[in-house]
C-alpha cells in the first residue's frame, strides 16, 4: 500500500515507519493516524517482520497533534468520532516489539506516540513535551496515563500542568527512555537494538512483552503469577529447547519460532 504521510521499509526482519509530514513537523492529521495504524497492522501481520522501529526526523519525531485540524471540531465531532482512539488501540493490539527513535521535538501526540511504544531511545536533541494545556485541552492520547506510569505524579503532573519541556537527559534520568545517544548514532543504536530483538525466539518476545505489559494492567501478586504460567508455557515450544541447548553446546541458538 501506497502511503502519504509515512514511509515504510522492511530490511533485516525489522520494519522502519517513518512520520513523514516535514511541512508540519510530523504533527498528526487524521491521516497520518490512519496511515501509521494500517502500517502497524500490516507489519505485525507480516511474518517477515520481527520487529518495528517507529522514528519522525532529525528535526522532529512529531511536534503534536495538528492543531490547524483540530481548531474547527467541536465536542460532538471528537467524541462521536472518537478522536485518536484507533491509535491508541493500534498500538496496543501489535503484538511484535515497537522501539520508538525519536530527535528533535517529541511534543504532545508525539510524546504519547512515543510512550505507546514498548521504549524509547532518544538522540541527544530530543525535547519532551505535553504542551496541550497551553491550547485549553489536556493530553488525549495517554499523556496524563503513561507519563505517570514512566516518571511519576510529580513530573507528569509539572508536565501536564506547566506545559515545559523535558531534555533527553532529563528524560533519561527520569525513566522516560531506554538510553540517550548521538543524535548521529540515533538510528543506527535503535535499528541496532531492533536487530537484537529479532534474533531471538518470536514466541519469546511476545509474552516478554506480554508480561510486561500485564504489570501495569493488575496487582503484583496476580503479575508475578501471570509471568510464572508463561515461563511455564515457554517449557512446551521447540525454541526452550533449542536455546538451552545452544548455550550448553557454546553456540549461537537457531529460533524457529516454534
Amino acid at each position: 500500500m501506497a502511503f502519504e504521510t509515512i514511509t515504510v521499509e522492511i530490511e533485516d526482519h525489522v520494519a522502519l515507519i517513518r512520520l513523514d509530514r516535514p511541512e508540519a513537523l510530523n504533527a498528526l492529521n487524521r491521516e497520518l493516524a490512519g496511515e501509521l495504524c494500517q502500517a502497524l497492522r500490516e507489519a505485525d501481520a507480516n511474518d517477515k517482520v520481527r520487529c518495528i522501529v517507529l522514528s519522525g526526523s532529525e528535526k522532529a519525531f512529531a511536534a503534536g497533534a495538528d492543531v490547524k485540524e483540530m481548531a474547527r471540531l467541536r465536542y460532538v465531532e471528537v467524541f462521536g468520532d472518537n478522536l485518536f482512539a484507533g491509535l491508541n488501540d493500534q498500538f496496543a493490539a501489535t503484538r511484535k516489539p515497537i522501539v520508538a527513535a525519536v530527535a528533535g521535538y517529541v511534543l504532545g501526540g508525539g510524546c504519547e506516540l512515543a510512550m505507546a511504544c514498548d521504549f524509547i531511545i532518544a538522540a541527544d536533541t530530543a525535547k519532551f513535551g505535553l504542551p496541550e494545556i497551553n491550547l485549553g485541552i489536556i493530553a488525549g492520547i495517554g499523556g496524563t496515563q503513561r507519563l505517570v506510569r514512566a516518571v511519576g505524579k510529580a513530573k507528569a503532573m509539572d508536565m501536564n500542568l506547566t506545559g515545559r519541556f523535558m531534555n533527553a537527559d532529563e528524560a533519561e534520568r527520569a525513566g522516560l527512555v531506554s538510553r540517550v545517544v548521538p543524535a548521529k548514532k540515533l538510528m543506527e543504536e535503535a535499528m541496532g537494538a531492533a536487530q537484537k530483538i529479532a534474533e531471538k525466539s518470536q514466541i519469546s518476545v511476545m509474552a516478554a512483552k506480554e508480561a510486561v505489559n500485564r504489570s501495569f494492567e493488575t496487582t503484583l501478586a496476580e503479575g508475578i503469577l501471570f509471568e510464572r504460567r508463561l515461563f511455564h508455557s515457554m517449557f512446551a515450544t521447540e525454541d526452550q529447547k533449542e536455546g538451552m541447548a545452544a548455550f550448553l553446546e557454546k553456540r549461537q541458538a537457531q529460533f524457529r519460532d516454534k
